[in-house]
Parts: C-alpha cells; structure tokens; sequence
C-alpha cells in the first residue's frame, strides 16, 4: 500500500481509484490546501509522506523538486486532460506500481508510458 495526494488538477476519481486499488489517497482538496502556491502542496506531500500525483508540469522541474526529497512525484503529461483519459493514464501507474521504484523518483506519465528519472541521491545506487 503506498499513500497519495492527489493535486486539485486532477479529479476525485483519480483518488477513488487508487483507493479501489488498496491505496490510501487523499487530495488536496480534502486537506483543505486548495489554490495554495505549488512549494506549499509539495510540502505537504513530503511531510505527510505522500507522493504527489499532478498535472502540474512544474512538478517535473527537479531542480526545483528534487524527486529524492519525496516519496514519490508523478506527473502526467497527457494531451488530454479529461477525467476517462487520465484514469486510463492513471491505469499504467497502478501496473507497475509494485515493480518499480516510486520514493524518490518523478514518473512522467504519458500515453506512449512511463519515464522514471530517480532523484541524484538515489542514482549513485
């Protein structure tokens, strides 16, 4: 079981499912953090221990969010940005969640799959 927050950008579904999957998610509207600047969602990501799953493409700037100071960034990088195409996205994160690493890496998700870029702490390893 790993533990999300999922950014305002995306819909509740997003939660649901991973909740449906045996994960435990929350958003960022539950913890009431609505329309707060992006380094305070992040904060609150790494101090809850949640990953961050976004559409937000600033949460792939690593130099800005270095991955290895989080549990885990995701961010989805779909052309379409509706609720049924981000969960069939959402759907190759749930495949491979048990078989790769996602503390301290940024997954870029896209239709064409799933980039990992681990943190620079985590890639003398």
């Amino acid at each position: 079981m790993m533990r999300f927050k999922i950014d305002e950008n995306l819909h509740e579904d997003v939660a649901e499912m991973l909740r449906e999957h045996g994960h435990d998610a929350e958003t960022v509207f539950d913890e009431g953090l609505r329309g707060r600047p992006d380094p305070e969602i992040a904060d609150a990501a790494r101090r809850d221990g949640r990953a961050l799953v976004t559409l937000d493409l600033d949460f792939g700037n690593i130099r800005e969010y270095s991955p290895e100071h989080y549990p885990g960034l995701i961010v989805l990088r779909v052309v379409n940005q509706g609720r049924r195409h981000v969960l069939h996205v959402m759907e190759q994160v749930l495949a491979v969640l048990d078989r790769v690493s996602l503390v301290g890496h940024l997954w870029v998700v896209s239709e064409g799959g799933i980039r990992v870029r681990p943190g620079r702490a985590t890639e003398a390893h």
